[in-house]
């Protein structure tokens, strides 16, 4: 339900108050409370710096190939002990291969990136975590059922942004929620109850340095932006980029803007490289519930439905009608889609 609380009432009371509007979720609350003491250990963690260790000190491999980064380790173990304490039946982690399963009888299925953002781990810059909550589906024929539905089937999403402050974007199906950890008294309170995305923006973000290998349409997209009001899209636009998709998607949720991961030409990154069960799919859930848009490109992101847990999906998200005018790009099916007349300066795309 849509959080009525007043600024500052700490996350247990607004869990509460959601319980007692919709006792089904009395589970999906325990989750989440789960998760945020996870995300307050792990806050302190980081707050110590260097001073705790080398959290960027090099380990094995995750699922995805990754070398993983100690606070990758410590991330996945920390969260996966919390929801152990949870209705929890199985986890699809980014640091594990397979399916975990933890409490067999639990009504609930999470799938769950530890540490989002790991490139910027010791260097002081933001990291974060992402869940997204579903339905525990039991299939003796299937050990993904839980995870091969639509993200439509969601029931909460969220991400913990650890940077200056340490903030948790919820949202339970009625709106996106921001909370602020209180580091005096070790819990998060609310500090807005109802996020909004602006429809229209003068923001993008994307990394460009993955130009080279865009596919036409974005590239063709990037460049109209880039032209500013001498383009047609008729506005000087900033581009923002930090390497970390809940600080990225934070910064939209917060101001607006348009989010890019598309896919591109490199090897086996046809389909992005963002994982579309527990990266794509809750941010998604958090952008829609904040009156954003999400999709590939072209189709909306929670109608996709995962084969694996660790599969990859294009994002593009944020503004609505910046989203809209990126699928009018891909609609355009040629490599100058944006730089044919059709879309020059005083064409169709012109505001």
């Amino acid at each position: 339900m849509a959080i009525s609380a007043a600024i500052g009432t700490p996350l247990e009371t607004c869990l509460a108050q959601a319980v007692d509007a919709n006792p089904a979720l009395k589970d999906t609350a325990a989750v989440i409370a789960a998760v945020a003491r996870s995300a307050v250990e792990i806050s302190e963690r980081i707050g110590r710096g260097a001073l705790g260790g080398d959290l960027a000190a090099a380990g094995e491999h995750n699922s995805d190939g990754d070398v993983q980064k100690a606070l990758d380790v410590i991330a996945h173990e920390s969260v996966t002990a919390a929801l152990r304490t949870a209705p929890v039946a199985e986890v699809a982690s980014e640091e594990a291969e397979e399916v975990m399963q933890l409490n067999p009888d639990a009504p609930l299925a999470v799938a769950i990136d530890p540490l989002d953002g790991s490139s910027n781990i010791g260097v002081n810059m933001a990291v974060g975590l992402i869940f997204g909550i579903r339905p525990s589906i039991k299939d003796p024929a299937n050990p993904l059922a839980s995870f091969t539905t639509p993200g439509s089937t969601q029931i909460a999403a969220g991400f913990v942004t650890y940077g200056p402050a340490t903030a948790l974007i919820l949202t339970l199906g009625e709106g996106t929620q921001s909370y602020v950890l209180d580091r005096a008294e070790g819990t998060f309170k609310l500090t807005s109850p109802a996020m909004s995305v602006p429809a229209s923006t003068k923001e993008f973000a994307i990394n460009a340095s993955n130009a080279r290998h865009w596919d036409a349409p974005v590239k063709a997209y990037i460049e109209d932006c880039q032209r500013g009001t001498e383009g047609p899209r008729d506005k000087d636009y900033n581009m923002r980029w930090l390497a970390s998709l809940v600080a990225d998607i934070q910064r939209v949720l917060t101001r607006g803007g348009v989010f890019l991961y598309p896919g591109d030409a490199r090897k086996n990154y046809a389909r992005g490289r963002l994982r579309l069960l527990y990266e794509v799919a809750p941010v998604a859930m958090l952008v829609e519930q904040a009156g954003g848009t999400a999709t590939d490109g072209q189709t909306r992101i929670l109608d996709l439905v995962a084969t694996g847990i660790h599969e990859r999906a294009p994002l593009v998200c944020g503004s609505t009608e910046e989203v809209a005018c990126v699928a009018t790009y891909y609609a355009g099916g040629k490599p100058d889609a944006g730089r044919s007349p059709l879309f020059g300066q005083r064409g169709l795309m012109r505001s």
